[in-house]
């Protein structure tokens, strides 16, 4: 009897460990996409600041990513206990992004709205390019300043 009760007790905890793990995974694809993100924005930004030379094809190239980045339905990145008051030291999403859904579309249209504007011009030209990301750096600003905390 001691065995089954070992066992069974052994097997319970089981889905909760795996649960654990499958946020954790929500948590790690959700920086992966927002490190993808910061990849090709890091790259127009240095252009528009003149920090690297102006390249019209190389700029348009990451403006496309950004572009097919905001397709990506990425609702499962956010399920429900994956913000940093669950997992506290892994992640810097606040809370809030699950209690004011209206708030975070409202941005996350912004944000789709800035990169179609960018994908129209980083090509044309350098200051074309510097007004578009300024545009996206503000909304991901709006973003980050309500929905994410500064440190883990």
């Amino acid at each position: 009897m001691r065995k089954v009760l070992l066992i069974t007790a052994a097997l319970a905890t089981v889905p909760a460990a795996g649960i654990a793990a499958d946020l954790q995974e929500v948590v790690d694809a959700r920086r992966g996409f927002y490190s993808m993100l910061g990849a090709d924005m890091s790259v127009l930004a240095s252009m528009a600041k003149g920090d690297i030379e102006y390249d019209g094809a190389a700029a348009q190239t990451h403006a496309d990513n950004l572009k097919l980045l905001t397709a990506y339905n990425m609702g499962h990145l956010y399920a429900p206990g994956t913000s940093n008051a669950d997992m506290p030291g892994k992640t810097r999403a606040l809370p809030k992004i699950w209690e004011d859904g209206a708030g975070v579309q409202e941005k996350g249209m912004a944000f789709v709205q800035a990169v179609e504007k960018l994908n129209e011009v980083a090509g044309l030209d350098r200051a074309e390019l510097g007004g578009a990301v300024q545009r996206l750096g503000g909304a991901c600003k709006e973003c980050h300043d309500n929905y994410r905390a500064r440190d883990f």
